[in-house]
């Protein structure tokens, strides 16, 4: 894969200045947000949703040269407010992946607690230019899960959107990337027509639609890494097969989760 042909799909979760410690490590700070984005449009890329995206990747519609695509993660409380009006302001569409039961007040989900935005701001993201996509109901690790409880958080989450914005909802993001073949098959079989991994890698034309490598966010990455990626460079591009480190992982917590249960995904 040449560096002309890798697009880039960064992954945001939190924007602010003052997180809880649990997400620290996936927050990005006001000023380093601006600085970022102002870096993917310094750099030419054609903003896209992730919509666009997956329809580049089935032959629905072609993709423009030089792709790149924003999302965020569960619903953090800034998402429909300050970090909407930025994207907004850089006339950046993004896609938004929601936990429904972390944003529904009377749920309940497996997220720490963190100030979150509420299911009915969801239409809100789309008046900015953020599509919404779904990101389970708890946030458990999926691959971990039955097949019962797996149809659960993946239908569940869809609907749940679905009633709020008034239209289908067509695209998750698994939590925390964990996925597997079972799993991206439950996910075609809930109505998704793409689902978004981590994999912590480049995506590219030829990418999985049901396991879309992105790039995560940390605080400690500067602009610098930014710009590389909209080079792209800096990371390996997809698609590539699981190591053996990840299926071994994947067994670790799948008995692990037999013996205490489902576990939060993070």
């Amino acid at each position: 894969m040449t560096p002309s042909g890798a697009i880039p799909v960064l992954l945001y979760h939190a924007v602010m200045d003052d997180p809880p410690a649990w997400i620290a490590e996936f927050t990005v700070t006001p000023r380093q947000f601006t600085d970022q984005l102002d870096a993917v449009v310094a750099a030419g890329r054609t903003p896209v949703s992730v919509s666009a995206l997956v329809d580049g990747l089935t032959g629905g519609a072609p993709l423009p040269p030089r792709p790149v695509v924003l999302t965020f993660d569960d619903g953090f409380a800034d998402l429909p407010g300050p970090t909407a009006e930025a994207l907004a302001e850089r006339s950046l569409p993004a896609t938004a992946y929601l936990t429904t039961g972390a944003i529904t007040p009377g749920l309940g989900s497996l997220l720490p607690p963190a100030p979150m935005m509420t299911i009915k701001q969801a239409p809100s993201l789309e008046r900015y230019g953020v599509e919404v996509g779904a990101h389970t109901v708890t946030h458990p690790q999926l691959d971990t899960l039955r097949a019962p409880r797996l149809d659960r958080e993946l239908r569940e989450s869809k609907a749940a959107l679905e009633d709020v914005l008034g239209h289908e909802v067509a695209h998750l993001a698994y939590p925390h990337g964990y996925n597997s073949r079972a799993v991206r098959g439950a996910a075609r079989g809930a109505g998704y027509a793409s689902a978004v991994a981590v994999r912590h890698a480049l995506s590219s034309g030829t990418d999985e639609p049901f396991r879309i490598s992105r790039l995560i966010l940390r605080r400690g990455h500067t602009v610098a890494d930014v710009e590389a990626w909209m080079a792209g460079e800096g990371a390996r591009a997809a698609p590539f097969p699981d190591s053996a480190a990840t299926v071994g992982w994947r067994l670790y917590r799948k008995a692990r989760a037999a013996v205490g249960g489902p576990r939060f995904a993070g």
